[in-house]
């Protein structure tokens, strides 16, 4: 019966890992791509065809780039465990930051 224990105990921590990082990085791509069109104003066609941008939200930018740089940092770290893992280390985040440490 312990077997079963430990068998879903896994399969829940692979269940979300996957949601993480298979969903989550690009729902947070997607929202940053909204961030920046939100930011960048909305367009408006006047009667003689121009179209006139609205105001710009610096905050909808400044959001953007935020969520690219979670995007590109969940990407890095997980080449960087790959990568560490293929040469016998492991990603130890006991510290504020992530460190490579002999296995």
């Amino acid at each position: 019966m312990h077997n079963l224990g430990f068998a879903l105990d896994g399969a829940w921590q692979v269940l979300l890992a996957g949601l993480v990082l298979g969903a989550g990085l690009p729902i947070l791509f997607a929202l940053g791509i909204r961030s920046l069109a939100w930011g960048a104003g909305e367009a408006s066609v006047s009667a003689d065809g121009v179209t006139a941008a609205g105001p710009r939200r610096p905050v909808g930018t400044a959001i953007g780039y935020t969520l690219f740089a979670v995007v590109v940092i969940g990407v890095l770290l997980g080449l960087t465990f790959i990568v560490a893992t293929g040469f016998g280390y492991k990603l130890d985040f006991s510290h504020i930051f992530p460190t490579l440490v002999a296995k």
